[in-house]
C-alpha cells in the first residue's frame, strides 16, 4: 500500500472510479455519431469504451466531465449537460 492509498504509475485510470467528481455529464448523440473514434484516445479517463471497432455509451463511473471529447468531435455528437444524473 502506498502512502495515502495512491495508485502509483501510469495507465491507472481504469482502477479509480472518479465519476462522482463530475459536475458536467457527456451525452452521446448516436444519430450524429459517425464512429470516427477521434474522441476515444483524447479521453484522459478511458471513459469511452470501444467494442468491435465501434464506440458505445460513456463509462460514467470513470468520466470526470472534462468535455475534451465534446471539443474534439467534428460531428457535434457529444454534448455536455450541466446537471449530473446517475
Amino acid at each position: 500500500m502506498t502512502q495515502g492509498g495512491e495508485i502509483a504509475g501510469g495507465g491507472t485510470a481504469r482502477l479509480v472510479e472518479t465519476g462522482q467528481w463530475r459536475s458536467r455529464r457527456p451525452v452521446h448523440l448516436t444519430d450524429k455519431c459517425r464512429q470516427c473514434l477521434l474522441c476515444v484516445p483524447c479521453c484522459p479517463d478511458s471513459s469511452i469504451p470501444v467494442q468491435n471497432g465501434r464506440r458505445s455509451d460513456f463509462d460514467l463511473m470513470h468520466c470526470k466531465g472534462c468535455g475534451i471529447c465534446a471539443k474534439v468531435c467534428p460531428f457535434g455528437a457529444i454534448q455536455m449537460c450541466g446537471e449530473v444524473e446517475e
